[in-house]
């Protein structure tokens, strides 16, 4: 066979090199750019520069640990937060811990923290004017409301806002963290000036029950700093619920529970309220994520200086890409030229005539290894098919020629009148045509086997009557050469199957036993439930196979007696038409069988339920 010549850029190590080059190319400039990039925005940072998004970062960053016991996944935020500023946005736990980070993995933090994340402590934030002192107003804990509640003072608040518009006061309907919702002036303010009478009854302020429960929690736990600085610790908790500006977008705020009034004066007033805060503070804290200390890098963005390269460094940067260009094209070659050698073997050996069967060396347990062995298995399994093959025309021919050339040699003797066509010479040569059927319908039915085309009826199937019926079939051949052939069923087991089909199955197997077991032997059929399925055997007190004859039972027109004696009778197509038709049923075939002491066959198909279970 003549070589087909490929072109030059189509060769595989062409377009591996081309590919690693490439490949070296584009990372020599993503490392350059870097190098550049990277200095660009250390300089920026040293210079102070990109800063005027630092108080929404923070107010971002704060609203997010004031809503969520954990910084599991403020990742998605800070990069959402680094991509509209172009900051690079880190945050670290209390100990160091990396917990979020704008830039590759790896990366170096700046040295110092812009800031302290606490959204219970608002006032630590080290750079001055981020954001309101005290505890983030998103930070509502056990006084978030319910769906329900939330739902009723909507309504309310809807009811009040419809109020104030008959009167002439223009409001606004706003809700706050914790689900309240409240009216405010158009300008999102504290509500203040003419209050209409007919529309303050009081219903929009008053506290839900998940309010109620949670101020009376908050009282409880401030009892003991109560009691230290001489207040009463039953002293009533007022709850503000109008709406103040917090400095936040929205200027929204949470109602907040505080001390109207206290017995001793402003000293024991402002220290019960702090007490208030303290207990709030703690009370808080299992819902708001731990303290974190936040760092801010340079951005992309802007004016600033750029950083260019001198001479001197171009010439090192081209220097160092030269060198590695060249080294990438070398060891690409080398490993290019070890992954083609094998495939040039495998392509000669291809184009080896087809009857040559040629197999190729495997030298790696690589993928071009695994390809090896897989041409060698498939050469293999080629060579094993074609010598299949001649054998199949052989024995065709061989099983065919016989019948036909005994029906011939009559016919032909009874038109020259040598012979009477008498009932005796009818008989022998509808047994010869018999024979003639019999390999035409093995041949057709493993034919329409592997097309897919076998038609199967099914329906339920006793397993007990199955065995009858095929025992009874094969009664008078076992009579005859001495067999006894019995039944046994355990249970009461139903097949879901073609019951001629598997009259046929399990007829192929007896008959094949019947003829392999000796005078007073025994062949036993036997059916009993598995599960899901219907385990049937058909075993026997023969011969036996050989251990390396086993594997190839089921193979068409095979043997153990390799001798084209028809002594044994049979045509080598019974067993392969058993596997065909089981595999049709959705079930298995196999075969075990001790030399002298005889085999079994054991077919595993689906089990069908007794009619009247379903």
């Amino acid at each position: 066979m003549k070589r087909a010549r490929i072109p030059l850029r189509k060769r595989l190590l062409v377009r591996l090199l081309s590919a690693s080059v490439l490949i070296a190319v584009c990372s020599v400039a993503a490392t350059a750019w870097l190098a550049v990039a990277t200095t660009t925005r250390a300089l920026r940072e040293e210079q102070g520069q990109a800063l005027a998004d630092d108080m929404d970062i923070l107010a971002r960053l704060s609203g997010y640990a004031a809503t969520h016991p954990e910084w599991t996944g403020v990742q998605a935020v800070v990069r959402e937060l680094s991509a509209g500023t172009g900051r690079r946005i880190a945050l670290t736990a209390a100990d160091g811990a990396l917990l979020a980070d704008s830039a590759p993995r790896g990366t170096s933090l700046p040295p110092r923290a812009a800031a302290t994340v606490d959204p219970l402590h608002t006032d630590t934030y080290s750079e001055s004017g981020a954001q309101l002192g005290g505890i983030d107003p998103r930070a509502v804990g056990p006084y978030r409301l319910t769906a329900v509640e939330r739902t009723k003072l909507d309504k309310v608040a809807r009811v009040r806002q419809a109020c104030f518009t008959r009167y002439g006061v223009d409001t606004a309907l706003i809700r706050t963290p914790s689900g309240r919702s409240v009216l405010t002036d158009t300008d999102g303010g504290v509500l203040s000036g003419y209050v209409p009478e007919q529309c303050a009854d009081g219903r929009l302020n008053t506290l839900t029950p998940t309010e109620e429960k949670a101020v009376a929690a908050l009282q409880k736990q401030a009892g003991g700093c109560l009691v230290r600085v001489g207040v009463d610790p039953d002293t009533p908790v007022a709850f503000d619920t109008s709406p103040g500006l917090t400095g936040l977008p929205g200027g929204d705020a949470t109602p907040a529970p505080m001390f109207g009034d206290v017995v001793g004066g402003k000293t024991a007033l402002r220290a019960a309220q702090t007490c208030l805060e303290e207990a709030r503070r703690a009370q808080l804290d299992p819902y708001v994520a731990p303290v974190a200390e936040l760092f801010l890098g340079g951005g992309d963005s802007g004016g600033g200086p750029r950083w260019n390269l001198s001479s001197d460094n171009k010439a090192k940067v081209v220097g160092a890409a030269g060198l590695v260009l060249a080294v990438t094209v070398a060891v690409s070659a080398v490993v290019a030229t070890r992954l083609v050698r094998p495939l040039r073997a495998l392509t000669e050996a291809a184009q080896q005539p087809p009857d040559r069967h040629a197999r190729v060396p495997v030298t790696t347990r690589d993928e071009t290894g695994i390809l090896a062995e897989a041409f060698n298995d498939l050469a293999e399994r080629r060579e094993r098919l074609e010598a299949q093959r001649k054998a199949l025309v052989s024995d065709v021919a061989h099983e065919l020629r016989s019948p036909l050339t005994n029906i011939r040699g009559w016919l032909e003797v009874t038109r020259d009148g040598l012979v009477e066509p008498d009932a005796e010479l009818l008989g022998a040569l509808h047994d010869e045509a018999l024979v003639l059927q019999r390999v035409i319908d093995d041949l057709r039915d493993l034919a329409a086997a592997d097309a897919g085309t076998l038609l199967l009826h099914r329906e339920p199937v006793p397993a007990d009557d199955l065995l009858a019926q095929v025992a009874a079939a094969h009664r008078v051949a076992a009579d005859t050469a001495g067999v006894a052939l019995r039944t046994e069923t355990d249970g009461d087991p139903w097949l879901d199957a073609d019951p001629l089909r598997l009259r046929q199955v399990l007829g192929n197997l007896v008959a094949n036993a019947v003829r392999h077991t000796p005078a007073d032997g025994t062949v036993t059929l036997t059916a009993r439930g598995d599960g899901e399925e219907i385990v049937l055997e058909v075993a026997d007190t023969g011969s036996g196979i050989a251990p390396e004859d086993l594997p190839h039972v089921f193979e068409r027109f095979w043997r153990a007696e390799k001798s084209r004696s028809r002594r044994t009778g049979g045509s080598g197509l019974g067993l392969p038409i058993v596997r065909q038709l089981t595999a049709a049923h959705g079930g298995t075939a196999e075969a075990a069988s001790t030399p002298g002491a005889g085999s079994v066959f054991t077919l595993r198909l689906p089990a069908a339920p007794p009619p009247g279970d379903g």
